[in-house]
């Protein structure tokens, strides 16, 4: 990369989606790269040019969104032309965007994510208070714990059983009989219906939280990794009443062992709204073509994710997932 150069992009690549553009937002700098292909000279052979922008992430006095801001300097930067602060971007010459973000981070350590409730099966109402147990200084005699992330609980009053439990994973084959309330779940286990909810009475408890201000709900029951029908009933009877955002840990997380799936689930409810947030509003600062244009976020894996496919869970560790990337392929 060369300070100097001032090439441009070629004007038969002008509006033909020729731009790629990665960002990393942190919690005090923003740091935008632009690629663009240019035409070689006798002075620089090199036919693609990279710009470089760093920028405070906040800085309201001149632009309300630093990452929309590196784009547009880059824009100009590869084009030549103005791109005006208050008009939104033109987005013709851009092939891709790639971004990672501490947005839930921070708002993760900094307790500003979305209220939400817990939707748990009944008696279990404090089970992401107690835990699994695990004491990692076991003779720690003053021992903080972080507080839960939702305000409200709501308990319904449902149960499922596995049948047959063994210690052995493959599941023996048995045959259903009516009235037995005996189903094969996903994984292949026998599950009985023990208590169907009453729905009319898990939608009075869920209008009650939503009356009281709340418009994110977290839904784990017990078992719901295999059998998700309670969950997913109870889902559309929340968005029904209007909650804006709902996570079934059935579909976020469908692993064993209730305390980690509850943890997901909540920690998603909490998040994902603000994180649609951002991107709705980062979407809004460009023209049209933005929907016809790749735009990925790093998710806390490593992985990129569509924008529309961004969620609070898999967003906790972008940002540090997109630098520890970003090491591997630049040091080795």
């Amino acid at each position: 990369m060369d300070s100097t150069d001032s090439r441009l992009l070629p004007s038969s690549c002008n509006g033909k989606h020729r731009v790629r553009i990665s960002v990393d937002r942190g919690g005090t700098f923003t740091d935008c790269i632009g690629v663009f292909p240019v035409e070689p000279t006798a002075a620089d052979p090199s036919e693609e040019r990279i710009v470089v922008v760093k920028l405070l992430s906040e800085d309201p006095a001149h632009y309300p969104d630093a990452p929309r801001e590196g784009i547009r300097r880059i824009l100009e930067l590869a084009t030549g032309r103005l791109h005006p602060r208050d008009a939104p971007l033109d987005t013709s010459n851009i092939e891709s965007i790639r971004m990672g973000t501490t947005v839930a981070t921070n708002a993760l350590l900094e307790r500003k994510g979305e209220p939400c409730a817990l939707v748990v099966t009944q008696g279990f109402h404090d089970l992401l208070k107690i835990g699994n147990q695990a004491r990692p200084r076991i003779f720690d005699l003053a021992i903080a714990k972080p507080e839960v992330l939702y305000q409200r609980v709501v308990q319904v009053d449902e149960r499922v059983t596995l049948v047959g439990y063994a210690m052995d994973p493959r599941p023996a084959p048995r045959e259903s009989h009516d009235g037995d309330n005996i189903v094969v779940g996903r994984s292949g286990e026998h599950v009985r219906v023990l208590k169907t909810p009453d729905w009319a009475a898990v939608r009075q408890q869920l209008q009650q939280v939503f009356e009281s201000g709340i418009r994110s709900v977290a839904i784990c029951l017990m078992h719901a990794y295999t059998f998700a029908e309670h969950e997913e009933k109870i889902g559309q009877i929340a968005n029904e009443i209007g909650f804006t955002h709902v996570t079934l840990s059935s579909r976020l997380s469908p692993m064993v062992k209730i305390v980690p799936r509850a943890h997901s689930a909540t920690a998603d409810a909490y998040l994902t709204p603000g994180i649609r947030r951002y991107v709705d509003g980062f979407a809004k600062e460009f023209d049209a073509g933005f929907s016809d244009i790749r735009v990925d976020f790093m998710q806390s894996d490593g992985g990129l994710a569509p924008v529309e496919h961004f969620s609070g869970l898999r967003a906790i560790l972008s940002g540090p997932a997109a630098g520890v990337v970003g090491y591997s392929v630049t040091s080795f």
